[in-house]
């Protein structure tokens, strides 16, 4: 095997790798970007998952590709783990779909058809007219069909590439012998995850076996154990995109993984065991191209087959790999919203307005979890955040096209201002939610940066903290219970906030001028702080409101809150002196 040979094979490798990419990547902007929303409605069971992730890895041609899709759904909390798992197992059946477009390369045949419709033939001129429509047209659809076109031509220009670059090695005793010793099952496996890990591609492995079958040299002994580690090898890609998943989004990952480790081991184990006490007449035999393809995709609809009654053993296997903790195993399901309690719309709003506390509390508690991040990240915290912050985006679209279908019904105007004003609660407790993802993002970008708070930044910051926290409980228990008492309370406790931040800007831009704080830290710490005071005017609001609703649709926020900050009656100019002796005060002494 000479040089020549040797380019021969790397170059059709690459042009098989690159060929296979942008054909997938053609396919899937034909389907306008509807696999993530086709995938999301269809796996209501798990045959259906099965078939559909067959559908979509056939189209984009990667499993890796359909798992990484099924990850990042399962991350925000449009697919759950379970649906994931026939959409996994289907992705392995419609990577082989690659191998069986690609034993068209074994026609033969004399006749001027048969001539003509060889990859070797046609391939090219596919590439051709592929390039013509990309690279001239200006239609997004025609330069799409173009690339998928280009990307065919260039998967089977780069196939015959290699097919000349591994014909010497049919002559080669060390391969011959090479060959002979893949018979060894372990050894077989190891090379086909290998090959698999390095190229990404458990389809470009398995056409890479399929380029060598030409040498005469692949018999069925030794291109099951290579094909079954394919299997295995393409399990990795997706566990590298998983560093910033939610947990559930790891589990899918590892849902691949052991699906098809075990699915591997026991077709191999069931193979040799029939070898050994049976006898497989065609063990020796060699495999064209074709043969390799089936083996490819029985081996898949067999481990498929296999594991379809006990898909809940792959979810509690990546349970027990990737567990929850303490924090996530709180309640985290979604509100029911009955639309059947339309007709009574008492009990409906009732309804809507439980499922607002609890959307309330959500975001609330991710407040408490994010500041603490400031001073010690901890991942899983942060995975308890985002996955409790795509419940509160997916809680707001579910509460709030429940109250606008309700009203379609048949309300009174009391009715119809409660639902109104619960729209805007739904708004408030949302936002409360994205500035606690905001601190959580910011305390990331402190950690990456491997800066940290001076000691008397950490100080205030915790006097503010327990400041938030507290108007966070006020504002909840005042929703809770409709307590206009507990409501007035908020705006007081608002105010002190205010100044409490004013008060902490100005002395941390002090800070940085005398050169204690670095620039990037201090950026940090102002962007915080403005976080928390956004939080505090958003419980202002709620409480506002809540007294708003007491006083009738006349009622005027603005002008409220402006009354009592400048002409306070004894009640808040009482309870902003107590919120000043329990928060402000000790952060002027602090400062002093």
């Amino acid at each position: 095997m000479d040089i020549t040979h040797i380019t021969s094979l790397l170059g059709g490798i690459a042009l098989f790798l690159y060929g296979m990419s942008i054909m997938g990547a053609g396919l899937e902007k034909l389907a306008g970007g509807k696999m993530q929303s086709v995938l999301q409605k269809l796996t209501s069971n798990t045959l259906k998952g099965v078939l559909l992730g067959t559908l979509i890895t056939g189209v984009i041609q990667s499993s890796a590709g359909t798992v990484v899709i099924c990850v990042g759904l399962v991350n925000s909390g449009i697919m759950t783990l379970a649906q994931s798992v026939g959409v996994i197992m289907g992705a392995n059946i419609g990577t082989t779909v690659t191998g069986q477009l690609i034993r068209m390369a074994d026609i033969s045949g004399d006749s001027l058809l048969l001539t003509i419709i060889q990859p070797k033939t046609f391939a090219p001129v596919v590439a051709f007219i592929g390039c013509i429509f990309y690279v001239f047209l200006k239609n997004a659809k025609r330069k799409n069909i173009g690339q998928i076109m280009l990307g065919f031509g260039i998967l089977f220009t780069g196939m015959s590439l290699m097919d000349t670059g591994v014909t010497p090695l049919k002559e080669s005793a060390l391969f011959q012998n090479l060959f002979v010793s893949m018979t060894n099952p372990i050894l077989g496996v190891l090379v086909g995850v290998l090959v698999t890990v390095a190229i990404q591609s458990s389809s470009a492995s398995v056409g890479l076996l399929q380029a060598l079958s030409s040498t005469g040299l692949v018999t069925f002994g030794s291109a099951i154990p290579i094909i079954l580690g394919a299997h295995i090898g393409t399990a990795f890609t997706p566990l590298l995109t998983i560093g910033g998943s939610s947990k559930d989004g790891k589990r899918a990952a590892f849902i691949h993984l052991y699906f098809n480790v075990i699915g591997s081991i026991i077709v191999l184990t069931l193979i040799y065991a029939v070898k050994i006490f049976i006898g497989i007449p065609m063990w020796e035999d060699v495999l064209n191209k074709g043969a390799i393809a089936n083996i490819h995709s029985l081996s898949s609809v067999f481990a498929m087959v296999l594991f379809l009654p006990f898909t809940g053993v792959l979810s509690k296997l990546a349970m027990l790999t990737v567990p929850n903790t303490e924090e996530e195993n709180q309640d985290l399901s979604m509100p029911v919203l009955d639309e059947r309690l339309y007709k009574s719309p008492a009990v409906a709003l009732q309804q809507a307005k439980n499922a607002v506390e609890k959307l309330s509390r959500r975001a609330a508690r991710n407040v408490s979890l994010s500041i603490p991040l400031l001073n010690e990240m901890d991942e899983d915290v942060v995975s308890a955040i985002n996955t409790r912050e795509n419940l509160i985006d997916r809680m707001e679209v579910e509460i709030t096209n429940y109250l606008v279908r309700m009203t379609d019904q048949e309300l009174g105007d009391n009715e119809s201002h409660e639902i109104s004003e619960l729209l805007k609660f739904i708004t408030d407790y949302e936002r409360i939610g994205d500035y606690a993802v905001n601190i959580m993002e910011k305390a990331q970008e402190l950690h990456e940066k491997e800066g940290s708070f001076s000691d008397s930044a950490r100080r205030e910051l915790a006097v503010l903290t327990s400041a938030v926290e507290r108007i966070l409980v006020l504002t909840d228990q005042a929703f809770a219970n409709q307590d206009l008492k507990t409501a007035a309370q908020v705006e007081p406790l608002e105010e002190v906030i205010d100044i409490m931040v004013e008060k902490l800007r100005n002395q941390h831009i002090t800070r940085l001028k005398e050169g204690i704080c670095t620039i990037d830290t201090g950026v940090v710490f102002l962007d915080v702080l403005s976080n928390i005071e956004r939080i505090s005017d958003h419980c202002s609001n709620v409480a506002t409101r809540l007294i708003g609703m007491e006083e009738g649709e006349e009622f005027n926020s603005h002008l409220f809150k402006s009354m009592m900050h400048h002409n306070p009656d004894k009640n808040y100019a009482a309870e902003y002196e107590q919120c000043y002796k329990e928060y402000l005060a000790p952060l002027e002494a602090m400062q002093a």
